[in-house]
C-alpha cells in the first residue's frame, strides 16, 4: 500500500516546516529548540497533507497553499505537547521519542505549545497580507483561517478536548462519546479539508464531499486510536498503550467494545471513501488514508 502523492507532499512539509517558524531572540533560544524539537519528531502529517491535496483538487499551486498547511502542523504539534504533559495524557514518548516535557520540563513545554499555536495565525496572517489586493484569494484566505480556527478552537478540538477530560471515570452516553470524538479529533480533520478546498477556491459540491470526508475519517480516525490503544504494539506506535483503560477514558471499545468499535470505524471509513468516488485519481491521497486507516484495524 502506497501513495506517491501523499509521500510528495509529505516530504514538501518536511522540507518547509521550520522555514515558516518566526524568528525568536537568542535569549530565548530553548523556546526554539522546545519547539523545534516536536515539530521535526516525525509524524505522518496526515492534516496538512489533507489541506493540500483539497486546494491541489482544485488547481491551485503548491506555494499559495504551503503556508496554511504548515500552519495547521504548527497546531497539531502544539495540542500533542499540550496532550503529552502530566495533566493530560501524562505521555512520556511521541512517535518514539521523549515527550516535549520530558526534555524541555513542563514550563517550556506549555510555552512551547503555546508559541507554537501563536506562530501558526503569524503564518496565516502574514499569508493574507501579501493578498490585500487580490480580492478572491484575500476571501479563500480569510474562509480558510476561519474554518481551521473554528475546528481547533472552543467549537472543536478544545471543547472536544474538555469534555474527554471531565467524563475520564465517569459512565459515559453514547451521545457524549460521539461529541468527545466528534470535536476532539474529526473537527480538526474536517476542518484542514474544508480549509484546503476554499484556499482551492472549490465548488459547493467539492465543499460538500470534503466535509463529509472529514467527518467521517475524522470520527475513524479516533476510533482507530482507541482500538490501538487496545491491540496496538508500542514500538510501531512510538507510545504507550493501554492508557486509556488506566485513565478510566471515554472511548469507543469501553462503550461498545473491540469487535463493534471495528465495524463502526469501517463504516465511517465506507462513508468517506464514498464521498471521494467520483473523483477517481484526483483522490489518491484521500482514498490512501482511508486505506492506511483500515490497514491498522484490519489484520
Amino acid at each position: 500500500m502506497n501513495s506517491p502523492e501523499f509521500n510528495r507532499l509529505k516530504n514538501l512539509i518536511n522540507d518547509h516546516i521550520l522555514d515558516f517558524m518566526p524568528v525568536i531572540d537568542q535569549k530565548v533560544s530553548t523556546l526554539y529548540d522546545s519547539m523545534r524539537y516536536s515539530l521535526t519528531a516525525g509524524g505522518k502529517r496526515i492534516r496538512p497533507v489533507l489541506m493540500m491535496s483539497a486546494g491541489l483538487m482544485c488547481g491551485e499551486k503548491e506555494e499559495f497553499l504551503l503556508p496554511f498547511a504548515c500552519a495547521a502542523e504548527f497546531i497539531q504539534t502544539y495540542s500533542l505537547i499540550h496532550d503529552d504533559l502530566p495533566a493530560m495524557d501524562n505521555d512520556d514518548y511521541r512517535r518514539g521519542m521523549l515527550t516535549n516535557h520530558k526534555v524541555y520540563g513542563e514550563d517550556i513545554a506549555i510555552l512551547a505549545g503555546d508559541a507554537l499555536l501563536s506562530a501558526s495565525y503569524e503564518v496565516m496572517g502574514k499569508q493574507m497580507l501579501l493578498f490585500l489586493d487580490d480580492e478572491d484569494r484575500l476571501k479563500r484566505l480569510t474562509r480558510a483561517l476561519f474554518e481551521l480556527t473554528k475546528g481547533t478552537g472552543v467549537r472543536g478540538m478544545v471543547a472536544g478536548q474538555v469534555a474527554d477530560v471531565e467524563n475520564e471515570g465517569k459512565a459515559c452516553s453514547e451521545e457524549m462519546l460521539t461529541f468527545i470524538h466528534a470535536n476532539k479529533t474529526a473537527a480538526f480533520i474536517k476542518s484542514v479539508t474544508l480549509a484546503g478546498g476554499y484556499l482551492g477556491g472549490a465548488d459547493e459540491q467539492l465543499l460538500s464531499d470534503l466535509r463529509t470526508y472529514g467527518e467521517h475519517v475524522g470520527l475513524a480516525f479516533q476510533i482507530v486510536d482507541d482500538i490501538l490503544d487496545i491491540i496496538g504494539d508500542e514500538k510501531t506506535l512510538g507510545k504507550k498503550t493501554h492508557v486509556d483503560a488506566q485513565l478510566d477514558k471515554a472511548t469507543f471499545p469501553a462503550l461498545y467494545g473491540l469487535e463493534k468499535s471495528v465495524e463502526l470505524a469501517m463504516g465511517h471509513l465506507a462513508k468517506a471513501r464514498d464521498a471521494m468516488e467520483k473523483y477517481y485519481d484526483e483522490a489518491e491521497v484521500f482514498n490512501y488514508i482511508i486505506d492506511f486507516l483500515e490497514s491498522e484495524i484490519i489484520q
